[in-house]
């Protein structure tokens, strides 16, 4: 037993290595298009990142409105659609990078609300804090860490968002154990990812670039309503975009993926 669970947390230490890795260029760069399989619209790999986020579904106005390299063309969908933040609310965004999302949460929950926006790469980190300063954003709150392990408090923050990272976790269930734990009474989850619609070949899921591309590490459906309800949550709803095959179809233009993952919206709470 001791054996078969030091393989495992090897094996996930080098998943989230190989991420970090890619992450860490994205944010030493300042652009996602990385080689590999980034294309002109992968959710990793983007040189018109406004153009990429007006197809996830952000406005011309919540894209003026956050600190210049913030948005790195990063993400497969728009959680700030379904999340409903509140002012006032304390707002805590999964993976959160250079802060685009973390910034749009803080416009909406004003100086009297607050955002922690986690990752786990040093270098976005740093760039997600020196624009909070540059930008003077001082509701807005930076942590390094992983989302399987959040360095926040129980009963914290009532709303969760997250922009296509979970399906990077190699331990979804814990992600969402944790996100129940941080959550107060009445929190929500307000999630968009990558979902599979259907078996991944062995082939695929064991493809890196494909892993931090942000498509083989994706659970189904059912999979993934299964472990939100096992951390504890109610009123689960996943709906998938068939229209985010569009952008999806360009990821990995030479394998059939939209034939196995689609981007959702993940919502739940926590009674």
């Amino acid at each position: 037993m001791s054996d078969c669970s030091n393989s495992s947390n090897v094996e996930n230490d080098r998943v989230r290595n190989k991420v970090r890795e890619r992450y860490g260029k994205v944010a030493e760069t300042g652009h996602s298009d990385l080689g590999g399989y980034s294309t002109s619209n992968s959710c990793c790999g983007t040189p018109d990142v406004d153009a990429t986020s007006k197809a996830l579904g952000y406005s011309l106005e919540e894209l003026a409105a956050v600190p210049g390299g913030a948005n790195l063309g990063l993400g497969c969908g728009n959680p700030q659609a379904i999340a409903s933040i509140k002012n006032g609310e304390t707002v805590l965004d999964l993976g959160s990078g250079a802060g685009f999302d973390a910034f749009l949460a803080a416009k909406q929950v004003g100086d009297v609300g607050q955002v922690i926006g986690v990752d786990m790469t040093p270098s976005m980190i740093s760039k997600a804090r020196n624009n909070a300063n540059e930008s003077s954003f001082t509701n807005v709150d930076f942590r390094l860490g992983e989302i399987e392990n959040l360095p926040v408090a129980n009963d914290a923050v009532d709303v969760i968002i997250s922009n296509c990272v979970i399906n990077l976790s190699p331990n979804k269930q814990r992600v969402f154990t944790e996100a129940f734990r941080v959550l107060k009474p009445k929190g929500r989850l307000a999630i968009s990812d990558v979902v599979a619609t259907a078996e991944l070949p062995d082939e695929m899921k064991s493809d890196v670039d494909l892993l931090t591309g942000c498509m083989s590490g994706a659970s189904l459906i059912t999979d993934l309503e299964s472990m939100i309800q096992k951390a504890g949550f109610q009123d689960i709803k996943i709906q998938p975009k068939n229209e985010s095959k569009e952008f999806i179809k360009e990821w990995a233009s030479e394998h059939n993926v939209t034939d196995y993952v689609v981007s959702a919206t993940i919502e739940a709470t926590k009674a």
